[in-house]
C-alpha cells in the first residue's frame, strides 16, 4: 500500500497534472491518500511525481495516521467507542489491520473521509523542489515515507 502525500500547491500547473491531483483526492498541501499497488496507480503516481511524495507504508504507520488524522463524517474523531457503534470491528487496531491487509478497501468505509489532513513536518522539509534522491521530498521515497509521515502526524 502506497502513501501519498501532496507537497506543493497548485500555482502554474499543468491542466492534466491539476486534473491527475484532483482524481487523486490530493485538493490542498499536507493531504495524505492510500492507495493501492497497481499499474493505474503507479502511471497516475508517475505524472504528478514532482508535486507529491510517495512510498510503501508500514503498519504501525499506517495506525499512527488513522488514529492521530482519521476523521468520520461530520467531522469527528475516528476513536475506539464511536468506532465500535458505526462498525463490525472490534477495535482500531482490528479494523487497521483489515485496511492494511487489503481484506476491505477504504471506499467499503462509507463513515471514514479517503483524505488525511497532517502537519506540515516539524523540523520542516528538506526541500520541495527537488526529488529525493537529489536530497529533497518530492517523488518515489520507498521505506522511508514511514519517516515523513511521522514527522507530519
Amino acid at each position: 500500500m502506497y502513501a501519498v502525500v501532496r507537497l506543493r500547491g497548485s500555482v502554474n500547473v499543468r491542466r492534466g497534472i491539476k486534473d491527475t491531483l484532483k482524481m487523486l483526492r490530493l485538493h490542498k498541501v499536507n493531504h495524505c491518500i492510500f492507495l493501492g499497488e497497481d499499474k493505474y496507480s503507479n502511471g497516475m503516481l508517475q505524472k504528478v511525481k514532482d508535486y507529491v511524495a510517495w512510498g510503501e507504508i508500514d503498519r504501525d504507520t499506517f495506525k499512527l495516521i488513522l488514529e492521530e488524522r482519521g476523521r468520520m463524517i461530520g467531522g469527528k474523531r475516528l476513536k475506539e467507542h464511536s468506532f465500535k457503534e458505526d462498525s463490525d470491528f472490534h477495535s482500531l487496531d482490528e479494523f487497521a489491520d483489515a485496511l492494511f491487509t487489503g481484506k476491505m478497501n477504504l471506499k467499503d468505509v462509507s463513515y471514514l473521509k479517503p483524505v488525511f489532513r497532517l502537519h506540515p513536518p516539524r523540523k520542516g522539509h528538506k526541500g520541495i523542489k527537488k526529488s529525493f534522491k537529489e536530497g529533497g521530498e518530492l517523488g518515489y521515497h520507498g521505506d522511508q515515507i514511514n519517516e515523513l509521515l511521522t514527522q507530519m502526524r
